[in-house]
């Protein structure tokens, strides 16, 4: 524990170096201009997939909300909480972000929490989280092949949110579904004209939102 925390000073050491000091610093600029990326990512807590490491972005690029399982939850417009509904809001709405991505991966504890059928194991909050993805028969269902359909059921309620929708209609917005294998350490991306996922090192970078 001592060499994680260790490494985490170093680390914030290493950041003050390259986007914090000096006269053309990153952060200086950030503050001064604000923030204004062009991408917002829905995606996991786990700590193997961290999205600006994967796609090695700087500080401003990315607009991130992380949750168990990266779902998104649909449209509820009423006093309880809502994080996840918050951050698209502030994100699509009033950032204007251009593209959305749905980032899910393989060996997610939340899809497999979601599948498994041990209620031995209480927790407060995690098993009512995840049951806002509707299961259907998971009998012959992979936990990975299930975080696919879980992306595909996330994009259907992104499009309850009004704000979403009419921006999705009007191309001022695309929703990207990525999966992200993690002993690959490999993006797939769907494609709605092959109905799969498929690599995103190849040409598909403009990949099709699905239906």
């Amino acid at each position: 524990m001592e060499n994680s925390f260790t490494k985490i000073r170093q680390g914030y050491q290493t950041f003050r170096q390259k986007y914090a000091l000096g006269d053309q610093s990153v952060m200086q600029y950030l503050s001064y201009y604000g923030q204004q990326p062009q991408i917002m990512i829905v995606a996991c807590c786990d700590s193997r997939v961290d999205p600006a490491l994967i796609l090695q972005c700087d500080p401003g690029d990315l607009f991130v909300v992380r949750n168990v399982a990266n779902i998104v939850p649909p449209y509820e417009k009423d006093e309880a909480h809502h994080g996840t509904s918050a951050a698209l809001e502030f994100g699509v709405r009033f950032l204007e972000v251009k593209h959305l991505i749905l980032l899910g991966h393989s060996q997610c504890g939340g899809i497999q929490a979601l599948l498994s059928h041990d209620h031995s194991n209480k927790n407060d909050f995690i098993t009512n989280w995840v049951s806002l993805i509707k299961t259907h028969d998971t009998t012959y269902c992979r936990p990975d092949d299930y975080a696919k359909l879980a992306l595909n059921q996330s994009y259907q309620n992104c499009l309850t949110f009004p704000w979403i929708n009419n921006k999705v209609k009007e191309k001022k917005l695309l929703i990207h579904l990525w999966f992200f294998d993690i002993k690959m350490g490999q993006i797939f991306t769907y494609s709605e004209t092959q109905n799969q996922y498929q690599p995103l090192d190849s040409d598909n970078w403009a990949d099709i939102t699905p239906k």
